[in-house]
């Protein structure tokens, strides 16, 4: 991690303290980062300095991470448009989160765009879009929005250590940051151990977060997991490999929000797989999320072929139909036929 820029954490602190309305947003398809991250803020904005604020979420999460908000100061734009667009437009300050471009909010898009208020990235994904904000704090080589975040919140002037933070600020970082590296199997550096030495030092109680994240599913997600693994997940000699979950599938087993979460990870336990792939269909295009092993770019596929991007070797998009494959079961034969073209090319 780059060391933060002195002028850049003062001009936030001014930001929070000429700040009387406050928009905190996150991706669509909020995960754990986002919602950690999302939620901390929100906390540290009303308990520590007094901020009217709220969360917005383009649409809601998972049931599995709903551990993570708090029980109010949070809009689900998707089941409250109306409410959504106008707190963002009465905001004097716009916090994104765990996204690089307005546009991964998709419906709150064209609020923020809109707006004039003081706008402010706090992100680790690749290619910010610079133009669109104010400030920015952005960094790759982290293992999350949450780890950035607490960086930055300790070096605002009267922080300075975990202990001066509440304790749902913590929670909701060590939830984000445990979720993002995939409980540290992943994307962990230096400063991510040091981070989770601190917040347990602080009492965060990370037994209990586990039970939330990883011992609190439905039967039915590991009812999917064994069908996906007997009879969904293709391996192919060159190193790739990809599953394809249509409507049909995620019905058979009544799949809920966030019940495939880590699905793409287990063909990478398999020696000779560089490349995962999986397609989970939604309403006119399949959602795709891509990992990889070192030496693969999950985003140059991601960007190059389903309209997303991320990280190196974690990375998402999506496949539309009709636009990309004419229907839902085209989606094998492209899929095939685009990851054979870049599995040559690397």
């Amino acid at each position: 991690m780059q060391a933060l820029v002195p002028s850049d954490i003062l001009q936030l602190e001014a930001y929070f303290a000429a700040a009387k309305r406050v928009s905190i947003v996150v991706h669509v398809h909020p995960d754990g980062d986002a919602l950690g991250s999302g939620t901390a803020m929100l906390t540290y904005l009303r308990q520590c300095r007094g901020l009217e604020a709220r969360l917005l979420l383009p649409e809601a999460g998972p049931a599995s991470l709903d551990f993570v908000l708090p029980a109010d100061g949070w809009i689900d734009a998707a089941g409250e448009p109306e409410a959504a667009r106008a707190w963002i437009a009465g905001s004097d300050l716009i916090v994104c989160q765990d996204m690089n471009e307005f546009k991964r909010a998709e419906a709150l898009a064209p609020a923020l765009t809109a707006s004039g208020a003081r706008k402010v990235l706090i992100d680790h994904h690749l290619n910010p879009n610079r133009e669109l904000f104010d400030l920015l704090f952005s960094e790759t080589e982290i293992s999350s929005t949450c780890e950035l975040l607490y960086w930055v919140l300790l070096a605002l002037p009267g922080v300075g250590e975990a202990a001066k933070l509440p304790m749902p600020v913590l929670d909701a970082l060590m939830t984000g940051m445990t979720t993002d590296t995939n409980n540290f199997a992943n994307s962990v550096f230096p400063s991510t151990l040091q981070m989770a030495s601190e917040l347990l030092a602080a009492g965060v109680d990370r037994n209990a977060l586990l039970g939330h994240l990883y011992q609190n599913y439905r039967e039915n997600r590991f009812r999917a997991m064994g069908a996906v693994l007997a009879e969904r997940m293709v391996v192919r000699p060159d190193g790739v490999a990809y599953i394809i979950l249509d409507r049909a599938f995620l019905q058979r087993f009544e799949i809920q929000e966030g019940e495939t979460e880590g699905f793409v990870n287990l063909p990478l336990g398999i020696g000779n797989v560089r490349i995962s792939l999986l397609l989970r269909e939604d309403d006119g295009h399949f959602r795709v999320s891509i990992r990889s092993k070192a030496g693969v770019s999950a985003n140059r596929l991601a960007t190059e072929v389903f309209h997303g991007g991320g990280h190196e070797q974690a990375a998402g998009g999506k496949l539309h139909f009709p636009q990309d494959i004419a229907t839902p079961a085209d989606a094998e034969k492209f899929v095939s036929d685009v990851t054979a073209r870049f599995m040559r090319n690397q």
